[in-house]
């Protein structure tokens, strides 16, 4: 499932149409048969693309959005027909994020012609990606898509489903959109048309539907004579039912939204796998437009380190969702895994605009970044970060380090509240920006997350205390690197070593263990074994001590059986330095790693930062 007017943007590459069995059709014939095939697709694709013009807006049944921009207006109305409402055939039955907006112009300018410079462009995406939207609820299932993040989707609900909708792309690309019933359906009859695969996918009988409760699933069983129900015939039904074009929340965020009124002081508590926790300020002031925004970024690492400075800016889109770049101005080329790199940014705001979440990312691949929270510094008391991660039951003296703002002066003991069984004995020191306390633990407090308060300011669910690590997970649990390096670039790979305590039930691997914090661990690799003799190890590359994996060459290795790449799938293995288990022998926990080829075709949408 893709794109508005098709948003998916992969190019794939196929046999020629004109081979058949291995001979080459005669001239003639090839031209005929392309002359057809070019009409055919053409035809099909005219009316799934372009909509067809008002029969498309003429087999609505729904309420269209009206588009009110006139830039809009005049550069997409010339095929996109408008009506009596002000609706434009299309568009006005389809929401999307600023990046699926992004696609789809992109696609009207190759596949249509569509004639707009780089400065129209940008301003029909903000217009569409903010009033032809999502709302933050629906937003927010599918942040990780635009943030970047590589991993396995969860959301998927059943095998059809995936078959339908997520062999070719993330799952989080049609979910990203919000389409009329008939919408729906013209973009299956888009991908059939463009896109051979697709329609031998969606004919696929289907083996299951999603339930009624996320995670169960109901049995398809193909009745004797009857035309079985196919895959795509799910995924039609059940887009239709999660994502329509109107919803609860889309007529509510629709009245609520504002001009984002941002422009101030930011507290931001990051983290960045294998570098550790940061914390710093993001000065937010006004740029050319109400939506647009300069930023002054400052990140200190919590263990020590020098400062991190970028300038940048960013731009908001349907009042909440964030999308912004910056610079450290470093010169030179930086290591692969630096932070002293451009930054791209992507953060949702709550609506009540005290708090962001998101993440700044950068790589070939955007393989790096930090998990970034921002909370707004407004004058009142409060609370960005605390450091260390956590508090170990039965221990006095322990030193924490809470971080924020606008701390009152005159703190005492009792201003500091903890939790049950955690007692703050003195303030070693304090300043409105930070304060530090000495906190003894009770042998008996039960492992779980606490509260930390500051006189009135409040960080919920943030100090994990434990008392004693069962176990540890790498993180990523599964990922994927690229080989690169001769006449690709690379795609990195960086792990971490994260450890659990069992919880109050004492079981490990249960609903109530708690995560306690990164765990000191030696990385290596193992041969995860796939067929007889493997060596996927030997070839796919090199993994650090802490964790950092670098792949090896692009392109065909001699050295190599059948002269193949280095491509492979291996086991990232974390030893624990000092956690042990019950037995005296260190932790050891173990991550998937595939590596393969690099990505000659890439999907980006930059442009929505600017």
């Amino acid at each position: 499932m893709m794109g508005p007017v098709a948003e998916h943007e992969t190019e794939t590459s196929q046999a020629p149409a004109w081979a058949v069995g291995g001979r080459r059709m005669p001239r003639g014939a090839r031209l005929l048969l392309a002359s057809a095939a070019l009409v055919t697709a053409s035809a099909v694709a005219g009316q799934a693309v372009s909509g067809g013009g008002a029969p498309s807006a003429a087999a609505e049944t729904e309420e269209g959005i009206p588009v009110t921009d006139s830039l809009t207006r005049e550069k997409c109305g010339a095929c996109h027909t408008a009506d009596a409402k002000g609706n434009l055939s299309r568009i006005s039955w389809v929401r999307t994020t600023p990046e699926g907006w992004d696609q789809a112009i992109k696609r009207m300018v190759r596949l249509n012609g569509a004639a707009v410079t780089p400065e129209e462009a940008r301003h029909i995406v903000h217009y569409l990606g903010s009033s032809h939207g999502l709302a933050p609820e629906e937003a927010k299932p599918v942040a990780y898509f635009a943030e970047k993040r590589m991993i396995d989707e969860t959301n998927i609900p059943s095998e059809s489903l995936r078959t339908a909708c997520a062999a070719c792309h993330a799952f989080a690309q049609p979910l990203s959109w919000r389409r009329s019933a008939h919408e729906w359906k013209l973009l299956q009859d888009f991908h059939v048309a463009l896109y051979s695969q697709a329609d031998a996918q969606y004919r696929r009988p289907a083996t299951d539907e999603p339930g009624d409760v996320f995670g169960q699933v109901k049995p398809v069983a193909a009745k004797p004579g009857a035309i079985p129900l196919t895959s795509g015939e799910v995924a039609l039904a059940y887009l239709r039912k999660v994502a329509p074009l109107h919803s609860p929340e889309w007529a509510a965020w629709s009245q609520r939204e504002q001009s984002p009124h941002l422009a101030g002081k930011w507290l931001v508590s990051a983290s960045l796998p294998g570098k550790g926790s940061f914390f710093g300020t993001m000065e937010v002031s006004p740029g050319a437009t109400g939506e647009a925004f300069a930023t002054r970024t400052t990140l200190a690492p919590l263990s020590g380190g020098p400062v991190i400075t970028t300038n940048g800016g960013g731009v908001v889109y349907g009042g909440y969702s964030w999308r912004g770049k910056a610079q450290t101005g470093i010169a030179g080329k930086p290591a692969p895994d630096s932070f002293d790199q451009p930054l791209r940014e992507v953060m949702l705001f709550t609506p009540d605009r005290k708090s962001a979440a998101g993440r700044w990312f950068w790589g070939e691949y955007q393989e790096f970044g930090f998990d970034v929270t921002l909370t707004r510094a407004d004058g009142a008391p409060v609370i960005g970060a605390i450091s260390p991660g956590g508090i170990q039951a039965g221990v006095k003296g322990q030193t924490l380090t809470i971080l924020g703002d606008a701390f009152p002066a005159g703190l005492t003991a009792r201003d500091i509240d903890l939790g049950h069984g955690l007692a703050v004995t003195k303030i070693v020191s304090a300043s409105p920006g930070e304060v530090v306390v000495s906190v003894d633990a009770d042998a008996g407090v039960a492992a779980g997350l606490h509260d930390v308060t500051v006189g009135s300011a409040v960080l919920s669910a943030a100090l994990p205390v434990w008392h004693r690590i069962a176990y540890i997970k790498v993180a990523p649990e599964t990922a994927l690197a690229r080989l690169g390096g001769a006449a690709h670039p690379a795609g990195y790979g960086q792990f971490e070593a994260w450890g659990y305590d069992a919880g109050p039930d004492g079981k490990p691997y249960t609903a109530d263990d708690v995560k306690v914090g990164v765990v000191d661990a030696d990385f290596s690799l193992e041969e995860f074994r796939a067929t007889w003799f493997d060596d996927d190890i030997d070839f796919v590359g090199k993994i650090s001590k802490a964790g950092f994996f670098t792949p090896n060459l692009d392109g065909p290795n001699p050295q190599r059986s059948g002269n193949r790449n280095n491509y492979g799938n291996v086991w990232v293995v974390a030893t624990a330095k000092s956690a042990r288990d019950a037995h005296g022998q260190p932790l050891v926990g173990k991550a998937y790693l595939v590596v393969t080829v690099p990505s000659f075709k890439r999907i980006d949408q930059p442009e929505v930062a600017q």
